[in-house]
Parts: structure tokens; sequence; C-alpha cells
């Protein structure tokens, strides 16, 4: 067990969540990664991809194969709560997911394998922005990743709160859902609260909304599917003693597939329309797809399930995980290339996005030997 490196995956986590950057503002994240990229050795290292990405490039021997490895930066507007002696400085923004951990880990990764090689072919190091809000992957790849840093495959991993450490858990085909909007619109007239006849009442037109999309899981999917459709805000122009003309109403949709999606969206505009008729309101919905299904390749699977038996053991390897209602921006970039995104354990802490969550050091070297298993064996000498 390397114990040094072990200190300074630790100190380099510890230094990254300490100062968290949102998305897209990942300026001093980026000249971090970047400059311990170039300590390692590696000289091709590129900054500013899709805003505040940054992409390295190790080649080793002749081999004309090459495995991208991702990790994502960014952190969430979201107060510290941990009162760690490494919390955030940064007043209102924090590391709630653990990217200062997936940037830790590809970085060890990067230093052990420019360091000792074992490969033959090339390795792209591939650090993400904006993650969390799905905008990341997308600016990258808007901006030539695919093209400029050409790769025949891609794989990352995320931090599991409550798997414990040491453990890994993937599945094959759809993993982690589409996240899809939606905002709905809601006009009537508004007026006196005691004159409710001579108004069009938005408020009431959209709670009668609320309820009828319930019934697009109960009712319009198939039940072999899933699906989830989420009523999140409500808001309208009205106040205690006046009669809403207006209302919207806000919220988000989980699916795994395109056809899933499709289906949401037409029985939410019938829904919107005809309710909101029923009500003498007019009304219209704006619905976005702001993440794609994450969809695993199943060659790329079973090579990422055959690093991941040499890392933590076959005992601790899960390759039908459940599929996961959270989504992933890390799924635009499977619809470039094969590769896998995986789930490895963070323990017993707070879940993520929470104020209390911090990531476990001692999941570090786990993600590290996996990358560099992986690179091995997909890469051979």
């Amino acid at each position: 067990m390397d114990t040094a490196l072990e200190a300074t995956l630790r100190d380099w986590r510890r230094h990254l969540h300490r100062h968290p950057e949102f998305g897209f503002e990942e300026h001093a994240t980026a000249r971090f990664v970047a400059e311990k990229l170039r300590s390692f050795g590696i000289t091709d290292v590129v900054e500013g991809i899709g805003g505040t990405g940054v992409v390295a490039t190790l080649r080793l021997g002749t081999g004309p194969r090459s495995i991208a490895l991702r990790a994502d930066m960014d952190a969430l507007r979201i107060p510290e709560q941990t009162n760690l002696p490494y919390a955030s400085a940064t007043p209102g923004v924090m590391h709630a997911c653990g990217h200062d951990g997936h940037t830790t880990m590809l970085l060890g990764a990067a230093k052990i394998l420019a360091e000792q090689g074992g490969f033959d072919g090339t390795v792209r190091f591939v650090f993400q922005p904006a993650e969390e809000w799905g905008q990341g992957m997308r600016a990258m790849l808007k901006d030539g990743l695919a093209e400029r840093f050409p790769f025949d495959e891609i794989y990352g991993l995320h931090n599991a709160p409550g798997l414990p450490v040491g453990q890994f858990a993937t599945r094959i085909g759809p993993f982690m859902a589409a996240e899809d909007n939606f905002l709905i619109r809601v006009r009537g007239a508004g007026g006196h609260a005691s004159r409710p006849h001579e108004c069009r009442d938005a408020l009431v037109a959209a709670c009668a909304i609320v309820m009828e999309l319930q019934t697009i899981v109960a009712r319009i999917i198939d039940p072999s599917e899933l699906a989830v459709v989420s009523v999140t805000e409500l808001r309208t122009d009205g106040t205690r003693n006046a009669i809403a003309g207006y209302a919207e109403i806000d919220g988000d949709c989980r699916n795994f597939s395109p056809a899933v999606s499709e289906a949401i969206e037409a029985a939410m505009r019938r829904i919107a329309t005809s309710v909101g008729a029923a009500h003498r309101c007019e009304t219209e919905l704006d619905y976005t797809r702001v993440f794609t299904p994450l969809i695993n390749e199943p060659a790329a699977t079973q090579h990422a399930l055959a690093a991941a038996r040499a890392t933590f053991g076959a005992d601790a390897v899960n390759g039908e995980a459940a599929r996961v209602g959270g989504a992933e921006d890390f799924a635009w970039a499977l619809s470039h290339a094969a590769g896998n995104f995986a789930f490895i354990g963070n323990g017993d802490t707070a879940v993520c996005h929470s104020p209390h969550y911090d990531f476990n050091d001692n999941a570090l070297m786990h993600g590290v030997r996996y990358f560099t298993t992986l690179v091995r064996q997909r890469l051979g000498s």
C-alpha cells in the first residue's frame, strides 16, 4: 500500500474541498489540475475546453487504441454545514456531491500511469466542468472534445453514499435516468377574493393540472417502464385577498428512454390544455430535455467489470446494480463512444447534495487503482 500517495491524495482532495467552484467557474480548480498534470511529466495538457475543462493526453508505445477517463470538477450552491477543518472557504458553495474526490482520483491515476506506464496506446484524462446542471460535457463536445482528442472508449465513476468503501456497482444498458424539466404557465383573470365569479382563477386551474399530472405515470406510461413526474414549485401573482390571474407550475421528469420522454411530454400538453380550458384559462408548456439517459455499452461494461474485479475483488463487484433515478451528463459522452459509468462505495456518509456531505478519503485509492487497472487491461502493452 502506497501510504505516501494516499496522504498526497487526501491533501489534494481536501484542498479542492476547501476551494469549491460552481459550474463554468472552475478557474482555480482547472489551474490546480493542469499544474499537477504537468508536474507528473505530462506535457500535452490543454485548458479551456468547453469553458473551464482540461484534457491531458499521455501516449506510450505505438498502440493505435485510445481510452478516455473522465472526472467532474464543479461544486454546488449549497452552504456547507460540516464544520470540518477543511470546510468550504467560499460562502454558499460546497463540494456536496464528491466531485473533489472524483477529480483527485483521476489525478492519482494520471500520476501513476505517467510515472509507471504499463500500457501501450493513448490515455485521455478528461476533467469536466458544470456536470451538476447538465451543460459541461455538452460544452466540451461542442468545443471538439471527440474530434480534437479522439478516444475509442470512455469511462467514468461516481461515489455512492451508503455503498461500503471498497465496493463497485454498475450494469449493462440503461443505468441512470434522463432529466426533463417542465414549466406550465396558466393565464386567467384575477380579481377581488370576494367576487370569484368575475374572475378566471389561475390558481384553482393550476391545482387541478397538478393533480391530473399524477395520472401520467399511473395511467399513461407502460408499467414495465420506469418514470417519475414531480411537480416541485407552484407560484402565482395572487395575494391573500386577491384571486390569482397567473400561475406557474415547475417540475422535473425522470425516465430511461426517449419514447417514454416523448409520451410524458405529449400527455402533459394534453392535460395542461384541456384542464386549463375547463377552468377558462389558457396554458403554455415549456418542456426541455436537460440530461439524456445514461446507457452503458455492453462490451465496455464487461471491460469495466473485469477491471473492477481485479481491483476490488469479485465478491465486492455488482454487475447488476439497480437503475438510478439521478441523472448524469456523462451520458452525452456515451453518444460519441462506447463506455461505462459506475459507482464506488463512499461508506456511511451523508447523501449527495446534503450540506453535511463529505467525500470519504478512504475511497480515493480504490478509484485510482480501478482507473489504472482499466487502462492497463484495455491498452495491454
